[in-house]
């Protein structure tokens, strides 16, 4: 748990000293990334906790099974749910297609295209992010 929290100081001083001061989509994408060694982390926690509930059915180590088995085990807790969609993005983000906007100044943009969808990540749509995520953390303690 403390190598979570320990990520999570790190990527929030991304989100709110960095991201604050550069305003590029590098930025954005270190913080995507730097989110999903996060939880991944809680993936693991929650792993164990399955494997202790005894709902853990031995699969692959690929991140892609435990994500699968995950999914339908934690089906009932929408910050659970929430939270692997969305790191099913964070997992892909740097083979999927990116285009960059307004870099350097307020709007910066980063429109990445996920499953034939175009998802903008702005400001807002970080502290989104940020803010499933603390959920997501407070879920795990």
């Amino acid at each position: 748990m403390e190598r979570i929290i320990k990520e999570k100081i790190s990527a929030d001083h991304l989100l709110y000293v960095s991201l604050k001061y550069t305003k590029t989509c590098d930025v954005i994408i270190n913080l995507l990334l730097r989110w999903k060694i996060m939880i991944e982390m809680g993936m693991d926690k929650l792993v164990e906790k399955a494997k202790k509930e005894k709902k853990w059915k031995p699969v692959s180590d690929a991140p892609r099974a435990k994500l699968v088995q995950l999914a339908n085990i934690y089906r009932g807790e929408p910050v659970i749910s929430e939270t692997l969609s969305t790191y099913e993005m964070f997992r892909d983000i740097e083979k999927l297609e990116k285009i960059r906007e307004s870099e350097f100044r307020k709007g910066v943009n980063l429109k990445v295209t996920f499953k034939g969808q175009q998802v903008n990540v702005n400001l807002d749509k970080l502290k989104e992010y940020s803010q499933l995520l603390e959920k997501f953390i407070s879920y795990l303690k």
